[in-house]
């Protein structure tokens, strides 16, 4: 994978894949929400309520994959120093924020009829909220700093440290008494949801991959493009600001 941290290889795979991406999103999404909100049928206790599901698991999984991504990429920063990495972090972590807050709200109107309230502080809904929230810090610490890669790595540091949260946000419904089932997808032996409900969950959470996808590729493009032209811009600065020291000299010379 170390040759792709080179922009320009990156460019051309990645205007290859993006219209394979674009149209499996597209296609995951037109079958995943036929299946989720016309097909599935209603849940013998929770109505059409359930439907929210479809939603809201998938924005949930692919907020904690976004994390994970936005971390790793730069744990590979700063071991292999791949500023390729550094700006793959940068252009997720706006998208893992927006799926965690997606989660959220969805979580809320589930919430609501469910448990007679838009919000309880239990533990996965707080450690979710901790989850934007270190979305956010990393997002406002990137751009803290005047140099741009002294903000990558400080908030390149604030995500690894933010990696605690991941376990605790999995294993919550397992270690306290919350109102969350336990899992019921992701447990050994087969899955406790029927068929019917657990096909359009998997192929909604696959749109929602795809979709990750295809919008990280497109920001990473257009972060590598923004560096570029500050790049340029410095190095315009630099050269102006050369020539006028110059240019001065000359002067004073000829005076």
């Amino acid at each position: 994978m170390h040759r792709f941290a080179n922009p320009a290889r990156f460019g051309r795979l990645a205007h290859t894949l993006l219209p394979w991406l674009w149209t499996a999103t597209a296609g995951l999404f037109a079958a995943g929400l036929y299946l989720a909100l016309i097909a599935s049928p209603v849940d013998y206790q929770q109505g059409d309520t359930v439907r929210i599901m479809y939603i809201h698991v998938p924005a949930a999984w692919i907020a904690l994959f976004s994390y994970a991504s936005m971390a790793g990429s730069n744990i590979v920063g700063f071991i292999w120093r791949h500023p390729l990495a550094f700006l793959g972090a940068k252009a997720i972590a706006p998208l893992g924020a927006g799926f965690t807050f997606v989660c959220l709200v969805t979580g809320s109107l589930w919430g609501k009829p469910m448990w007679g309230a838009f919000w309880v502080w239990d533990a996965r809904l707080t450690s979710m909220l901790i989850l934007l929230f270190l979305f956010i810090g990393y997002m406002v610490l990137v751009t803290a700093f005047d140099d741009a890669e002294r903000g990558l790595k400080a908030a390149g540091i604030l995500s690894v440290v933010g990696l605690v949260n991941l376990p605790i946000i999995k294993f919550s419904v397992d270690w306290w008494n919350t109102l969350h089932q336990p899992a019921s997808v992701s447990r050994l032996g087969a899955p406790a949801m029927p068929a019917d409900m657990l096909t359009p969950l998997l192929i909604m959470a696959a749109a929602f991959f795809c979709l990750f996808a295809t919008l990280a590729v497109v920001r990473t493009l257009g972060e590598i493009d923004q560096r570029k032209l500050q790049i340029a811009q410095a190095r315009l600065i630099a050269e102006s600001k050369s020539g006028g020291s110059v240019g001065t000299v000359r002067t004073v010379h000829q005076h």
